[in-house]
């Protein structure tokens, strides 16, 4: 199920892969190098905002995919429920607290606007950003639910659907030429527009019994959703932070079209990493059906297969990137506003990109059973060396040393957490079926 859930997906996801490189040529033609800066620094303060629904969509994940394995339908109907109360009430919330917090927040300032145009803008910018995003707290959740009930390949058409939607509605807006705002609501707003459609046909046709219902909330299951989901919360606080962090250093260190120049190299390796997701990802359901079976054989025979296979085939694109990326970029971009970039910065997101690719399939064991630990410990060491490093490197060398920094920091403390880590969920699931032979022994005689 899980090769054919991978291929699958595989063929799903790449309609959708020729969306971010479609949007943006046209947002920086349209928006000019400042205002593109300006709308990827808010991007990447909503990425690191990816923790604001507590962990628990990690949390549903991880415990759907368990009943899964033991065929607890109603606990799963309650499980749904009671997440999709839980995060709409915390969208509301910070939706309120967005609109009564904005106009005394000095963005302009922050975000190291200079253009009286793009200052007028910056409020507005991150209104829309921030507002989809949080919109979407909620409705991101049918992912994880299709996800755990192995449905990848759905869930992936339906955002690859998205992506599609908002390179039209983009394309739309430029070529009517809207005002940079629109076209902007129209690249943030199709997410979760897609997302909403997505859960009204799955819970109206195809999946009617896990449909939320207020009856079937708990406050027993949305508190232990709550427990699990803020473990996952304070992961993604660290490893958010250190991934989605570059384009606001960057832009306080060097200049918004600094940003610009390096969101847009970092759209080309996002291709990279989104492999890495798309192949990845799957595997945390699938590991914890496996392990609430007890079949630990599995785990142990498909995650190296995985990390060879993630590691092959990212180092590959990853190499010709290097050789030839500033060609690729100058046919893709085809502005006079992005200059070559040093080779350096290729080969060190190259290096990066293959460390998250090892990397990701170890995780998907320790995510199946709730095994954090090790991962705290790896992102927390990670953030404490990197935010420091980059900044004076950013300084002193440029973009390159942004990534070249973002590689090495990885490689001394995420990827050793991530090998400890494995190693431990493997040793503690053997325990536990020592244990049950032990049990079921003892009952025999």
């Amino acid at each position: 199920m899980l090769a054919s859930g991978i291929v699958s997906s595989l063929a799903g996801k790449t309609v959708g892969l020729a969306a971010p490189l479609l949007i943006t040529p046209l947002a920086f033609h349209n928006l000019g190098a400042e205002r593109y800066g300006l709308w990827m620094a808010v991007t990447s303060l909503t990425g690191m905002a990816l923790f604001a629904d507590f962990g628990l969509g990690n949390g549903l994940l991880t415990r759907l995919a368990r009943l899964r394995g033991t065929g607890e339908r109603r606990a799963a109907a309650r499980e749904v429920s009671s997440a999709y109360a839980l995060l709409g009430a915390v969208s509301v919330l910070l939706l309120v607290l967005l609109a009564t917090t904005l106009p005394r927040v000095p963005w302009p300032a922050l975000l190291n606007a200079a253009d009286p145009a793009v200052v007028r803008d910056a409020r507005p910018v991150v209104l829309l950003c921030f507002g989809a995003f949080l919109a979407n707290i909620p409705l991101a959740l049918i992912q994880r639910v299709q996800y755990a009930q192995q449905q990848v390949a759905q869930s992936n058409l339906w955002q690859a659907g998205g992506s599609l939607v908002s390179v039209a509605l983009v394309y739309v807006a430029v070529t009517a030429r809207a005002d940079p705002l629109l076209v902007i609501a129209a690249a943030v707003l199709a997410v979760p527009a897609v997302n909403l459609a997505n859960a009204v046909c799955y819970f109206g046709w195809q999946e009617r019994e896990l449909r939320p219902r207020l009856r079937h909330v708990r406050v027993a299951v949305a508190r232990g959703l709550l427990w699990l989901g803020a473990r996952f919360f304070l992961l993604s606080v660290l490893s958010s932070v250190v991934l989605n962090l570059d384009g606001f250093l960057i832009s306080r260190v060097l200049g918004l079209p600094a940003a610009a120049t390096y969101a847009v190299v970092l759209r080309l390796f996002a291709l990279l990493t989104l492999f890495i997701t798309l192949v990845n990802l799957p595997l945390w359901p699938a590991n914890g059906e496996a392990l609430a079976r007890g079949d630990l054989a599995w785990v142990q025979r498909t995650t190296p297969r995985m990390v060879y296979l993630s590691a092959a085939v990212v180092a590959l694109p990853g190499a010709a990137l290097v050789l030839v990326g500033n060609d690729v970029l100058r046919l893709w971009v085809r502005s006079t506003d992005l200059a070559p970039v040093p080779r350096t910065l290729l080969a060190a997101l190259a290096v990066w990109s293959v460390l998250l690719a090892v990397a990701a399939p170890l995780f998907m064991v320790q995510n199946s059973i709730g095994l954090l630990g090790p991962q705290f410990v790896g992102w927390a060491a990670c953030l404490l060396l990197a935010v420091p490093l980059k900044i004076v490197l950013a300084a002193r060398v440029g973009l390159s040393g942004v990534a070249l920094v973002s590689a090495g920091t990885y490689a001394l403390t995420v990827l050793p957490a991530a090998v400890f880590g494995y190693r431990r969920a493997v040793a503690g699931a053997k325990s536990a079926s020592g244990r049950h032979a032990g049990i079921a022994a003892a009952v025999g005689t």
